[in-house]
Parts: C-alpha cells; structure tokens; sequence
C-alpha cells in the first residue's frame, strides 16, 4: 500500500554530479524548490533521479513483454481481463499502473534522500472549486468508499503522485508531479483533460486543477523528460 509520508527533515543530498542543473526544468519553473534545496546541483540532481524513477519503470515492464521493442499501438490498445475489475481494461492501462507502482516506490527512496521537508505519495484530496476550498481524504475512509463501491463520494477528489511541501502545511505544495506513461511512447505525455458535463472540474486540465487546489506548480515526469 502506498501512502502520505514525511521525509526525514534532516535527510540531505549528496553531492551531485549532475551536469545540467542551471537548465533543468525543475530550476526555470519552480524558483520555490530552488530556494528550499538552496543549490542548483541538488535539485538537478532531484529531478535527474525522478526521471530516472520513470525510465527505471518503463524497462522493468516492457522488457518481458516486448523485449527491447515499445508497444505498438494496436498493443496498447488491446483489452485486457484482469481480476479485480468488473470490465476489460486496456493494455495500456495495465502497463500504466504497473509502472506507476515501480516509479512511486522509486521516488520515495530519492524523496527520502534528496527532499529536506515533508513530501505526501498519492494523498487524495476533496476539492471543492467554487469555494477554492482543499481537505484530505484519509487512507482508511478512501479505502471504505472504494470497498462500498460508493465512488460517487469521491467525485471531484484529486489525487496526485507526488506533493513536495514547503512547510508541515501539507495542504499547500510547493511542487505537484505526475508520472504518465504514453502507450505507445511516441504519444506525447499530458495532462488529463475535464469537460463540464462529466466532471465538477469544469473544462480544466487535470494539471491546472492541481495548481488551484494545492497552490504549487504542476509538472509531468514520464520517460521522455519532465515538462
């Protein structure tokens, strides 16, 4: 089970070697982590080793599948049984989750090592848009709603892979990140996208829901880089 935690305050980065902090993305769009990591070489370092996370992921799943090849398309497309779930799932959907368990484990180790202030792994939170209102959604009563097949009560929760926090407010973000996994991979990685008739977010994209909610800039990690 994954779950909302708290990185060691005294956790410190090693020396870095990474060459590119002074144009990692992570330094241009997030001047906030800069100022907590106080070094250019640590958070080029961060965001080296989350999206090694990402391409650790996507090799350890599609290697046994599809050997050194991507997906196909038609691959990605195919319907899947998988117990557990009441309607076939897409290959690609499998292949996502799959990953996503193999990166988040993954960027807890670097989190632990390289993120000085608390950080939350899949904490879901109740968004309440009109009132630009945040709470969070215990493990346990997300746990009883989903077990009830009660899902209605979580319409219009948000959950996000990662939330670095600035401070023990971990209803404010310094930074959200997302992983996404495009089947096949020469799909661009993006944001989901809500549409007024389905969600109460509106015609927003799930990224700018994130920023309005938890306060903090939102940025994609997935193998092909981080934007």
């Amino acid at each position: 089970m994954r779950y909302a935690g708290l990185s060691p305050t005294a956790a410190t980065a090693t020396t870095s070697t990474v060459p590119l902090a002074v144009g990692s993305t992570l330094v241009i769009a997030t001047p906030v982590v800069l100022a907590i990591l106080q070094s250019q070489d640590k958070a080029g370092e961060l965001q080296e080793r989350l999206l090694e996370c990402a391409r650790l992921a996507e090799r350890q799943v599609n290697f046994p599948l599809f050997g050194n090849r991507p997906p196909t398309r038609e691959e990605c497309g195919e319907e899947l049984e998988v117990d557990g779930c009441p309607e076939p799932i897409t290959r690609a959907m499998l292949l996502g989750r799959q990953k996503h368990d193999i990166a988040l484990a993954c960027a807890r180790e670097v989190l632990e090592q390289l993120w000085p202030r608390p950080f939350s792994i899949e904490q879901r939170y109740r968004y309440y848009s009109h009132a630009r209102m945040v709470e969070s959604i215990d493990r346990a009563t997300e746990q009883e709603i989903i077990k009830d097949r009660c899902t209605e009560k979580l319409r219009g929760s948000i959950k996000p892979d990662i939330v670095l926090h600035a401070d023990y407010n971990l209803l404010q973000a310094a930074l959200i990140l997302d992983f996404k996994f495009p089947c096949p991979p020469s799909n661009p990685p993006r944001w989901t996208q809500y549409h007024k008739k389905t969600s109460a977010h509106g015609d927003l994209s799930q990224g700018e829901v994130y920023r309005q909610a938890l306060g903090g800039e939102a940025l994609i990690i997935s193998p092909q880089g981080l934007k």
